[in-house]
Formats: C-alpha cells, sequence, structure tokens
C-alpha cells in the first residue's frame, strides 16, 4: 500500500512532468528538462531550503554564547541543557528546525532520483497519463554530446567540485571561537574540515557510478542551493556589517 502511494503521489507525477518538460522543450533535451524540472522543484521548496539555511545561520552566530554556556556548566549536564534552552527560546530559535525540511524533502528527493533514472528507459512510458504525449523515444544525449544513459566521470566530477565549493562555504561563515575548551573546538574544526574534503569525494564516488542523467541533477540541485546559500549568508553578513558601523 504504502509503495503505491509513493509511487501514484510522488513518482508518477514527478515522471509525468519531466516528460512533459522533455516534449515541449526545443531539440528534445533529456539534460534540459532534468535541469528544468530540478529548478522548479527547487524553487517549490524555497520556502523549505530557506528556512532551515536562516537556522543554521542563527546557530553559527549563537556559537560563542552556546561555547560559553557549555563551559560554564560543563560539570552540570541539567544546568547546561536549561540554559541552552532558554537562548535558544530568547532567540526565538529551534535548534531542529534546520533538519525539519531536509527530512519532509528526502522522499521528493528519492521520487526524483527514481524518475530519473527511469526516465531513459523506454518501457516506462507505459506510466504516463493519457493527457501526456508519449514520445516513443527518450533521446539519452545532453546538448548532443552527453549519453544521459551511461556513466560520465566529467559531470561526476563537477558534482564534486560544486560540493565542494557549497561545503567550503558552509565552512568558512562558521565563527571562530576561542574559550576554555580549545581543544575540543579544535577536534570539531578539525571533523568539519574532513567533512569538506569527505563529502565532495563521496559525490563524485556516487554519481560516477550512476547514469549521468543523475550526476546532471545533483550538479544543479548543489548550484541552486549555493546560490540561495549566497543570497541568506551575504544579506545577512551585510545587514550585521551595517549594523556594526
Amino acid at each position: 500500500m504504502w509503495t503505491f502511494l509513493y509511487h501514484e503521489v510522488l513518482i508518477r507525477p514527478l515522471f509525468n512532468a519531466l516528460i512533459s518538460l522533455y516534449n515541449i522543450i526545443p531539440g528534445h533535451d533529456f539534460g534540459v528538462a532534468i535541469i528544468v524540472l530540478t529548478i522548479i522543484i527547487r524553487v517549490i521548496l524555497y520556502p523549505l531550503n530557506q528556512k532551515s539555511i536562516y537556522s543554521q545561520k542563527a546557530l553559527q552566530d549563537l556559537q560563542p554564547k552556546i561555547k560559553e554556556i557549555q563551559q560554564k556548566y560543563k560539570n552540570d549536564k541539567e544546568k547546561q541543557s536549561r540554559a541552552l534552552i532558554e537562548l535558544y527560546k530568547n532567540n526565538k530559535i529551534n535548534p531542529a528546525s534546520g533538519c525539519l525540511p531536509i527530512i519532509i524533502q528526502l522522499p521528493i528527493l528519492f521520487a526524483l532520483f527514481s524518475v530519473f533514472k527511469t526516465g531513459l528507459d523506454p518501457t516506462k512510458l507505459n506510466a504516463l497519463y493519457s493527457f501526456v504525449h508519449n514520445p516513443g523515444e527518450i533521446n539519452h544525449f545532453f546538448i548532443g554530446l552527453v549519453d544521459l544513459s551511461q556513466k560520465n566521470i566529467v559531470l561526476a566530477v563537477l558534482a564534486g567540485v560544486a560540493q565542494f565549493w557549497q561545503s567550503r562555504m558552509l565552512l568558512t561563515i562558521q565563527p571562530s571561537v576561542k574559550s576554555a575548551g580549545a581543544k575540543d573546538e579544535s577536534m570539531a574544526a578539525a571533523v568539519n574540515k574532513q567533512m569538506v574534503y569527505f563529502l565532495p569525494i563521496l559525490t563524485v564516488f556516487i554519481t560516477a557510478t550512476l547514469p549521468a542523467g543523475l550526476a546532471v541533477y545533483w550538479l544543479t540541485v548543489t548550484l541552486f542551493g549555493i546560490i540561495q546559500q549566497y543570497l541568506v549568508f551575504g544579506k545577512t553578513n551585510k545587514k550585521d556589517q551595517n549594523l556594526a558601523d
């Protein structure tokens, strides 16, 4: 039942939207259809992602006070928890709000992966709605050069570079805090730096083993996320600078 609902509520509508875009895009470029559908989905989910990014930024701005509380009540976890809750309450921040949008989006993301994977298979076109034109077969090539049904190391590397850029962007806006717990903070900073390199490597590994259509999707999502982060962090940093002046 749940599998059927997931297919009918998410996968099938997204699949039909992808083929509809493929039908109307000049040149019937499947890669362009993937990019357009990905952007449409990201625009629809923009408010959720915006909330998540703002929550990350707010938590990062509070890091000095959080470290202060953790150090002050390092031997009393109960008081530490109460103080942190009070801090979040006074600043109107919910630490879990940054994760909630991601959790909500996971089913959509998995559905999109399935859609892009099966969209290249002409035998799956029987899942089209009656009002969606059946193209008969799908042109697998993106801009006439890249076969999206096959693995492509170049697109995989580009996706990894974009992931590195996005991860690095998040790292550079984290405030530097010095306290008595400098050793623990140094360890946390080291882990964060390792993740900056680990995630791009993982991205390259995953996208290099999948059809290139999924690499196009991953690259588009990451670039869109970079632009959204830049708009949020650039705007808030400029506001903070103006207040400081």
